[in-house]
């Protein structure tokens, strides 16, 4: 049997080990990492089939899986809409030509457009991810970008500005100055940028990075910023139940050996009462839903309760922060500085 063959079978006996552990209603199903695409469409039958045997499923799952345009040809979209797959989050990230060549992409503009039109054939939920503040890439190839998503009417869009991962190729030539990066004024322009023409457009602004049209928020993204449950399956996957972080092993050999052996061989991280304080801060902050300081009292405690109210004052003072009744979210001012706000509320040490 081929790894793939066995990988695959892996997956499928995971996925019935960990079902075990978990009577929760399953809303959402994600295929990413790697290239999930390139799974056959049996296979992607199967690992479904898996799932629905061996969880309960809400009426009406959101199962997105994750593409890169030039894996997505016309005859693979046909084969993937006859599986229970209903939504497409496609990485377009610009239709700059020299800036993709810049990012090491390996699709073109004209790749990226055949593949929206394409999905849009078979899907009516697509999704796509966007990249701003590449160098030499200005507002105009922005705009360009944002117009495609005017004319095609896409129902979610997700916005990253460029980062530089520590002892890349990238990273080396900013230290030689060989490349220079936007300024994070720059940055914050173009940030706000696609914040009013989003707005302008009818889009939501659910989570600092995503915009979805109404109805069209993802499920597996909200889940993340309301701290629900997922459960991960795979190599390197990752997993919270609420009071724990796991991931699995990365290697893959090792990672079918296990499941094999009936072991998941995850290292699980347990959170402390600070950590999961930090965390509803940090992704309530992040989203339209907010933090509610009764939910802090409640489930934290009132040491936990007065540090938030003491240390939001300046931020509501400089208008970075709003306040509806209990409840506290980042404004349109202070919203790319969102990180820093949920930074400066975190609570380190409880004294």
């Amino acid at each position: 049997m081929v790894l793939y063959d066995r990988m695959i079978e892996a997956i499928k006996k995971e996925i019935i080990i960990r079902s075990k552990n978990c009577n929760d209603e399953i809303e959402t199903i994600y295929y990413g990492g790697g290239s999930p695409s390139l799974l056959k469409t049996k296979d992607l039958n199967d690992i479904f089939e898996s799932i629905e045997n061996n969880y309960r499923l809400s009426k009406n799952p959101e199962v997105t899986i994750e593409a890169n345009p030039d894996d997505l040809t016309k005859s693979k979209l046909k084969s993937l809409s006859t599986t229970k797959i209903n939504r497409i989050s496609l990485g377009i990230q610009t239709l700059d030509d020299d800036a993709l060549k810049f990012m090491k992409r390996v699709h073109s503009s004209k790749q990226s457009i055949e593949s929206i039109e394409n999905s849009l054939v078979f899907f009516k939920n697509l999704s796509i991810d966007l990249i701003y503040g590449i160098p030499n890439s200005g507002l105009q190839s922005l705009d360009k970008d944002l117009r495609l998503l005017q004319y095609y009417d896409i129902k979610h869009v997700s916005t990253y500005a460029l980062t530089v991962e520590s002892k890349t190729l990238l990273e080396y030539q900013i230290n030689k100055n060989l490349i220079t990066m936007p300024s994070d004024d720059e940055i914050h322009r173009y940030y706000m940028h696609i914040n009013s023409f989003m707005t302008n457009e009818g889009y939501i602004n659910y989570e600092m990075n995503s915009y979805a049209k109404n109805g069209f928020y993802s499920k597996n993204n909200s889940g993340y910023w309301l701290r629900k449950k997922y459960i991960g399956i795979g190599p390197s996957a990752h997993s919270y139940d609420g009071i724990s972080r796991s991931w699995n092993i990365s290697n893959n050999a090792k990672y079918i050996s296990n499941i094999n052996g009936d072991k998941l061989n995850s290292k699980r991280e347990v959170l402390s009462k600070v950590d999961m304080y930090n965390e509803y801060v940090m992704t309530g902050l992040r989203t339209m839903w907010g933090v509610s300081t009764t939910y802090i009292s409640k489930n934290f405690g009132e040491k936990f309760y007065e540090h938030f109210i003491n240390g939001s004052k300046k931020h509501l003072k400089s208008n970075n922060l709003s306040k509806n009744g209990d409840l506290y979210t980042v404004s349109t001012k202070g919203r790319f500085l969102t990180d820093g706000i949920a930074a400066e509320l975190f609570l380190i040490k409880l004294k």
